[in-house]
């Protein structure tokens, strides 16, 4: 045995496997520092780790065989032995060097599973312990901060707003909101305010262990707020090692107001805007405490571009006037003019070309600016995927609502919308399980159950998962919000079914008071009133209550006469009181306003209430047509919807329109 440790004194194999092991630490270090920055997957290092493992016998051996010299590589000088004896002293340094790297491996193969942080976190609502519960915004506001300057570290993966609201005053305990956040930290906190001082109390919470990763308390005045939130952000990107570049550093130091007025009335703003979307009234109160920010600070960059996305939403989805349009281009320039590189600035400009000019390409430059500014804001993706399939950029679409998706997983809307792309491109099976995944989320969600049904309409004709949608409704509190849309979708169904007297009555339920504040959807009522009348041979009930649609949607293109969706509504009406030319007119100008070649999204829409048009009208050959363009590309139009709807009654007993089913049926 003293032979075989005098051998390796003599050949070196000390020095070699010392410098092997030196060097071979050294690079799996740096692979675990490099690898992670380029988000390449952890296993590459244990991929190195093992070929590294393999290596260390084959350098012994080569260091056994071969000796380095001033005149190159040779091999060593071997001395008088027997073979046998030669022989056992390879086989025990291969021995050796094998033992030693399976060792190795035992203990360092599971430390490089683990060697990379998860630099993910959810920042869970913070408890309101003011003596006033009026101040539950101010905590919530504090919180979005928080959030806003953690989603600037690209670094960092964080869950948005709307998927961590739900755990306030959280019974369930860290690990399980954890995991089904898909994080592996947890900040708590809670906010007292009193007068004009804050008091912050905040700890970080390793979900996997329930560890205390770092904890502190913060005890200030209003003013210094934002040196909380930005000492807060830098704390925990220490704490998750995540790397701060020095513009993502100048951002979450730069103070939106010096103003604590304006500052109490923007949360209380931004409050109401985010959690009442739906809620006309308290949007516009919204823009009151917008206003008054703005007023007490005419500098805050922050507040214009915030009120400006609200005009923008306004704009998209009640009141489509020039001058909602006009205030959201206004205040999305003075934010810009403000504070040139805000990325919420640039997001409040993008909403204002996508809603308020339809000019998708100036949009999509904009969110692509802010995104890069809050590369961890779900909503910046959610816009960059809903601008990307309107230019036909599908695939690119789809991974910019899926990363929306990941970052925001209790957001039913993020999944309806990325089902609603994959049912355009007729890919059922990923709209179902994305609804699917919702649905497991929030099993009560009524924008969910409407979307399932709709797949199963769309995609086989089958509408006994409206009624499993309708059994669902029963669970969810009703306002009046919910009670219209529920009557809508059974008026849908009833026209599928052919059922044109209970839709008539489910039609003529629904309260004018209602849906006043929804002015389309009131006009919507008496189309429907209409078509029911008609298909029950009513033809003077069908034409007053067409006639009184077609008041309401005037009155509506007086206010917003660039609006194609009101256009094809227009028409549709036309169409069923005869009045042919009229109809035609109208939606050559919704196409106009409107083509596919424009939208890839919502244009399909647009051509398919054209052709509905020309069925209603009697000309059938061009109705035909344009179905089976729609057929052959991305569009909303199916098999089953064609075979189904009552819409296309007109054209059934034509030969081409069977042939078209039949053509496009097979392909299904």
């Amino acid at each position: 045995m003293s032979g075989f440790f005098e051998e390796l004194k003599r050949r070196k194999v000390y020095r070699v496997a010392i410098a092997y092991a030196v060097g071979s630490w050294a690079l799996a270090q740096g692979l675990a520092q490099v690898l992670p920055v380029f988000d390449i997957s952890n296993s590459v290092i244990r991929v190195v780790i093992a070929l590294l493992l393999i290596g260390f016998p084959v350098a012994l051996v080569l260091a056994w065989v071969f000796d380095v010299t001033p005149q190159g590589i040779k091999a060593t000088p071997t001395i008088a032995a027997s073979g046998a004896h030669r022989r056992r002293n390879v086989m025990m340094l291969v021995a050796t060097g094998v033992i030693i790297s399976a060792a190795a491996g035992f203990f360092l193969l599971p430390r490089a599973s683990a060697r990379k942080i998860d630099k993910s976190i959810a920042v869970l609502p913070f408890e309101n312990l003011s003596d006033e519960k009026g101040n539950a915004y101010f905590a919530d506001g504090i919180q979005d901060d928080i959030l806003t300057n953690l989603s600037k570290i690209g670094d960092l993966k964080v869950i948005s707003r709307t998927s961590v609201m739900p755990y306030r005053g959280h019974t369930s305990n860290i690990r399980e909101i954890a995991k089904t956040l898909g994080v592996s930290s947890v900040l708590e906190g809670s906010v007292r305010r009193e007068g004009n001082r804050v008091r912050v109390n905040v700890q970080l919470i390793n979900a996997n262990n329930d560890e205390h990763l770092w904890a502190n308390n913060y005890d200030r005045d209003l003013t210094d707020v934002f040196a909380i939130q930005t000492d807060l952000a830098r704390e925990i990107a220490g704490a998750l090692q995540a790397k701060l570049s020095p513009t993502e550093k100048a951002q979450m130091e730069r103070k939106p107001t010096e103003n604590g007025e304006a500052y109490l009335a923007f949360l209380q703003a931004h409050t109401l805007f985010f959690q009442s979307m739906e809620d006309l009234e308290k949007l516009k109160q919204a823009e009151q405490l917008y206003e008054r920010a703005i007023q007490l600070d005419p500098k805050f960059a922050l507040a214009f571009a915030r009120w400006s996305q609200l005009e923008s939403w306004l704009v998209h989805s009640f009141e489509r006037t020039a001058e909602r349009r006009q205030k959201a281009r206004t205040l999305a320039q003075q934010a810009l003019q403000l504070q040139p590189d805000l990325p919420e600035a640039h997001l409040a400009m993008g909403f204002s070309l996508y809603y308020g000019d339809n000019d998708f390409e100036g949009a999509l430059k904009e969110f692509e600016i802010a995104q890069r500014g809050l590369p961890n804001e779900a909503e910046g993706y959610l816009a960059l995927g809903s601008i990307q399939r309107r230019m036909g950029k599908w695939p690119e679409s789809n991974a910019s609502l899926e990363k929306a998706a990941i970052l925001n997983p209790k957001d039913s809307w993020v999944l309806q919308n990325l089902a609603l792309s994959y049912a355009t491109l007729r890919d059922f099976g990923a709209a179902n399980k994305t609804i699917d995944r919702g649905l497991k989320v929030s099993p009560d969600n009524l924008g969910l159950w409407e979307i399932k049904a709709k797949l199963a309409v769309a995609e086989k004709g089958d509408l006994s998962v409206s009624e499993k949608a309708f059994q669902a409704a029963k669970s969810i509190p009703m306002n009046d919000e919910t009670k219209l849309r529920i009557a809508g979708g059974r008026v849908d169904v009833f026209l599928l079914e052919r059922k044109y007297q209970e839709a008539l009555q489910e039609a003529e339920s629904l309260s004018d008071g209602l849906l006043s504040g929804i002015p389309q959807a009131l006009c919507g009522k008496y189309y429907l009133i209409g078509f029911a009348r008609k298909a029950l041979h009513d033809e003077a009930g069908a034409r007053a209550a067409l006639l009184k649609a077609k008041d309401l949607v005037e009155v509506l293109l007086k206010q917003s006469s660039d609006s194609p969706d009101l256009h094809i509504q227009l028409a549709k009406v036309l169409a069923y009181l005869g009045e042919k030319d009229a109809a035609l007119t109208e939606a050559r100008r919704a196409t106009e306003i409107l083509p596919e070649s424009k939208d890839a999204f919502g244009g399909p829409e647009i051509t398919e209430g054209v052709a509905e048009v020309y069925a209603t009208v009697g000309e059938n050959a061009r109705a035909i047509e344009l179905l089976e363009g729609l057929l052959s590309r991305p569009s909303p139009v199916t098999v089953a919807l064609l075979k189904l709807s009552p819409a296309w009654d007109p054209l059934r007993k034509d030969p081409r329109f069977q042939a078209l089913i039949d053509k496009y049926g097979a392909k299904v």
